[in-house]
This record gives C-alpha cells, sequence and structure tokens, in this order.
C-alpha cells in the first residue's frame, strides 16, 4: 500500500469525528464540510512522517480552518445575519453522500438551541469550549490554536461555558420558541394591548423587583397575569431582546449601559415568572447578548 493510499484510509477512518468538531463549531453543514475537506488537501501535501497522533494532528487543522471561518464572518458586514448571529442550519439526516451513522454521531448532544447560543459566541470562545467540552482536547493544545496561553483557553472556554449552562439549564430551552414569546410580549407592553399580554402570561405569574428595581419604582411582587399585564401595559418601549445567561429575556440600556433587566421563566408556552434586576453588581455578573430585531 503506498502512503497516499494509507493516509487517504486513515482520513476516512476520522472523517465523522472532523465533521463532528467543525459542526459544532460552524453551525453549518456545507461549511462543515468545506473544512473537512480543506483538511484533506492539507493532509495530501503535508509531510506527516513526524505525526504521532494523526487525529489529533487533523483535529488541530480543522480547529484552525473553523477559527478562520469564523472570524470572517464577521468581516462580511453585507452579509444579514438573523438574531444578530450566523444562523446554524439543523441536521438534516439522510443526506446524499451522508453515512447515517455520521449523522447520528453529529446530532448527539447538538439541538438548535445549543448552536443558536454557541453563535453569539466570539470566534475564540466557541473553538476553546467546543474543543474542550465537548472533545476532551487540553488547554495546552487549545492554546496554540487559538493564539492564546493555556490560562487565557481557559478563561475562554469558562465564559462560553457559563452561557452556554444558562441556555441549556433553562426550564424551556428552545430558543425560538423563547424569543418568539418575548417578542409577542414586549410588542404588547409596548402597543399597551392588554389582551395580547394575558395570552403569553401563566394565570398565576408572578413579577418579582430585586431591591434596586424597586428603589427606581417597581412594586416588590406582583401576582396573577391581569395584574402583571397592567403593570407593563404600554411601557417597556426602550427594552430590547437579549440572551441573558443563554436564555432570551429583554434589557434596558440606556446609552449601553444596561440599567434593568427583565429574565423571564417559560413554560410550557406561557411565562410563569418575570424577575427585575437592577441591581448593578448582579448586573456586572450576567452575560448579556443584545439581539436584533
Amino acid at each position: 500500500m503506498d502512503e497516499h493510499t494509507w493516509l487517504a484510509e486513515r482520513f476516512e477512518e476520522n472523517r465523522g469525528h472532523l465533521r463532528a468538531v467543525a459542526y459544532r463549531m460552524l453551525g453549518s453543514q456545507s461549511e462543515a464540510d468545506d473544512a473537512v475537506q480543506e483538511a484533506w488537501i492539507r493532509l495530501s501535501r503535508s509531510d506527516t512522517s513526524g505525526v504521532e497522533n494523526l487525529r489529533g494532528w487533523l483535529t488541530t487543522v480543522v480547529a484552525r480552518l473553523c477559527l478562520d471561518m469564523l472570524r470572517s464572518r464577521t468581516a462580511r458586514p453585507e452579509e444579514p445575519l438573523e438574531g444578530g448571529a450566523h444562523a446554524p442550519e439543523p441536521i438534516a439526516s439522510g443526506d446524499a453522500g451522508i453515512d447515517p451513522e455520521h449523522d447520528a454521531l453529529l446530532a448527539e448532544s447538538v439541538g438548535l438551541a445549543l448552536l443558536v447560543v454557541l453563535q453569539t459566541l466570539a470566534p475564540a470562545e466557541r473553538v476553546a469550549f467546543v474543543l474542550h467540552d465537548m472533545f476532551d482536547l487540553p488547554f495546552d493544545e487549545i492554546a496554540s490554536i487559538v493564539g492564546r496561553s493555556p490560562a487565557a483557553a481557559r478563561q475562554l472556554a469558562s465564559r462560553a461555558r457559563r452561557r452556554v449552562k444558562g441556555a441549556t439549564t433553562a426550564p424551556d430551552a428552545d430558543l425560538a420558541r423563547q424569543r418568539q414569546l418575548v417578542d409577542a410580549f414586549l410588542a404588547a407592553s409596548r402597543g399597551g394591548d392588554f389582551a395580547a399580554l394575558l395570552a403569553v402570561l401563566d394565570p398565576d405569574v408572578v413579577l418579582r423587583a430585586d431591591a434596586a428595581a424597586v428603589q427606581m419604582g417597581a412594586a416588590p411582587e406582583v401576582h396573577g397575569a391581569a395584574a402583571v399585564a397592567e403593570t407593563f401595559s404600554g411601557r417597556a418601549r426602550a427594552a430590547r431582546a437579549a440572551l441573558v445567561d443563554g436564555a432570551v429575556g429583554l434589557v434596558w440600556a440606556p446609552g449601553g449601559r444596561p440599567r434593568v433587566v427583565f429574565g423571564f421563566t417559560i413554560t410550557r408556552g406561557k411565562i410563569v415568572a418575570i424577575d427585575l434586576i437592577a441591581d448593578h453588581v448582579r448586573l456586572g455578573q450576567l452575560d448579556l447578548v443584545v439581539l436584533d430585531e
């Protein structure tokens, strides 16, 4: 067996793994396939006689390619982005030429909600999180890929982990449905549409405000859909949709500085609790990403 044939066989043995890495980073099947194909081209043109761990070498190549692709997205402002991020593609089973076994590998633990959250991360954060938390790469290796120290790579993954954890532990983890419900609440509040507010609120919804929000005029607690709807009817005109620790909420940020965050608890398609957070220390601890309207 010649060297090229041997390399081709080893590459095919690792294709599913490489595609899984690329898909989690890019959220796009087509881009993941492009990255994997480019990795093969680089492998076929490289002297790998000194490579002891070919799988690790290929993973590093794919990770660097994905990092470049993620960074290039931010350099193409002319491309429309939904929700402020590159819209992820769901995994389509049975695509022509795709091994269903590979699809199963990709689908495991990768939902659109998680991909939406990953899309809000900075490229280096996303790469560090995916490589460490999903594929167990040590930070020493990740550091060389993202061009940071091992300690800095660890911090990148930690920041990403907090945001992802917030999304995956939300009572209703489907971000698309969360966004739809919060947008409906915001539109009804701005328009003073009492009936529309009642439609998105659970009958036993609770509105809670922290001490700082109370000092700004909010009631400490309001119970029941009618009372909460009355509180918000005709208001929240300057609030904007945002990811709050990975879940969809609202933020009021005059001059770009967050003053009040609205945290929503959503269960079975209804808002069951709203938390107003205005304490500046607590606000500083939140991961906030303002979403495009």
